[in-house]
């Protein structure tokens, strides 16, 4: 009687543990099976056409922005560009792509410049104004031109936060911005661990 109520107990234990099966403890907010943000298609700074299929076996952090922010923006991208040093050698299976949200401003030759501030491998994506705006739709992305004091001056109010992409092409993770380099590096490296 001993050994089978031993057994059983033995077998409920395996049971439960097999059923509390952990998940990755992220940092950011795990988005796995959303069915938004599913892709996109757009130019980059090279005039060449680009969408998720092009990046497969490295995770991707797509990222909304404009050249011309103050603050958020050239924060988010340093920021990425200091987790995939942190990352080490895996820092090569990381792909920053950073969508203009203001294509008016933002010719090919100022993303460039603006890429090659933080990380040469980085991409930007620049779409005419509908394809921003289906690509914002699609990523349930906000953003809005907001007048300046002056004539022709302008800044853009927009969504600060960035998409993560695990090797296979899923949407994963949707990090805030100002949760720092350490906390994306430690997602990242989660991500790379399940490949």
């Amino acid at each position: 009687m001993k050994i089978r109520r031993r057994t059983l107990i033995a077998l409920a234990a395996a049971t439960l543990a097999a059923c509390t099966e952990s998940k990755p403890q992220f940092k950011a907010i795990d988005l796995t099976g959303a069915d938004y943000a599913k892709g996109f298609q757009l130019p980059d700074q090279n005039g060449q056409v680009r969408s998720l299929k092009d990046f497969r076996g490295k995770l991707v952090v797509l990222f909304f922005g404009y050249t011309q922010c103050p603050d958020v923006c050239p924060t988010t991208m340093a920021e990425l560009a200091q987790a995939k040093q942190l990352l080490g050698p895996d820092g090569d299976k990381v792909q920053g792509l950073f969508v203009s949200i203001d294509p008016e401003r933002d010719t090919p030759e100022v993303l460039k410049a603006y890429m090659a501030n933080f990380d040469p491998t980085f991409i930007a994506l620049r779409g005419t104004p509908e394809q921003l705006a289906d690509t914002a739709k699609e990523f349930k992305i906000y953003y809005k031109r907001v007048d300046g004091k002056t004539p022709g001056t302008y800044t853009m109010d927009h969504t600060a936060a960035s998409y993560v992409y695990d090797t296979q092409g899923r949407l994963r993770l949707y990090t805030r911005y100002g949760t720092g380099p350490q906390a994306l590096a430690s997602d990242l490296q989660l991500l790379l661990k399940q490949g």
